[in-house]
């Protein structure tokens, strides 16, 4: 544990470009509140979509473990629907929550395929050019894949519970982040300034996953909290 907090990890964790990829697409969002003038709203729906995001690539990763062991195959047909259903109502009710919190008009969604949709259309709709963000994450995220998860054999190191699990503490995490930015934003009455928080507040724990993800190459920590870096 004492190596984790080594004031060196941070600097060996940002020798990686992929580390200062993260960054970009964690600061990103400033951007779009300083040139698209995004509010709260469209902040909190890119965050909930990264979670789409984030539990497709669980899914892809769940998968990817077949190729280390054919004996993964029963246990996959039975956990990756499993997860996809499970972390999909999880999702659906996070963002029934966000959407009423932010005010949108999405009560009515009933949960399933056609409901997810219309969350979905909801987040997508919150701000202008929130296609570019959310396309940015994806592709973050399948460099990681194919950097991390394919080329450096993560696959064949990892189980298939543990990455099911994996996703649902960084949603936790991001879902008190977002009530604690909004919090602040009504403390001091300054909308913008709330915004910038929560912006701060994602930064912040990217940095943490990328300092995870060096402990992980270093060959120290556990594997769920490398799954956790990988899931971020």
């Amino acid at each position: 544990m004492n190596r984790f907090f080594d004031p060196d990890l941070f600097a060996r964790a940002y020798r990686d470009p992929m580390a200062w990829l993260t960054l970009l697409v964690d600061l990103l969002p400033v951007i779009a509140v300083v040139f698209f003038g995004w509010k709260a709203v469209p902040l909190v729906a890119l965050y909930w979509l990264e979670n789409l995001v984030i539990g497709a690539f669980t899914v892809l990763r769940m998968l990817g473990t077949i190729a280390a062991n054919l004996l993964n195959i029963p246990v996959a047909l039975f956990m990756v629907p499993f997860f996809t259903v499970h972390f999909g109502m999880f999702c659906f009710g996070h963002g029934i929550f966000l959407s009423a919190f932010a005010g949108g008009d999405v009560g009515h969604a009933a949960p399933g395929v056609s409901g997810m949709q219309t969350l979905v259309d909801w987040a997508l709709g919150t701000g202008p050019c929130m296609l570019w963000f959310v396309g940015a994450i994806i592709l973050v995220n399948t460099l990681f894949y194919l950097v991390d998860f394919i080329g450096r054999g993560d696959f064949r190191n990892t189980q298939l519970p543990v990455e099911m699990f994996a996703p649902y503490g960084r949603i936790v995490t991001l879902h008190v982040a977002i009530i604690l930015g909004a919090g602040l934003m009504l403390a001091f009455g300054q909308p913008l300034m709330g915004v910038l928080i929560l912006i701060m507040l994602r930064v912040g724990f990217g940095m943490f996953l990328n300092m995870l993800r060096q402990r992980k190459i270093e060959g120290v920590g556990s594997k769920t909290l490398n799954a956790v870096a990988e899931a971020g």
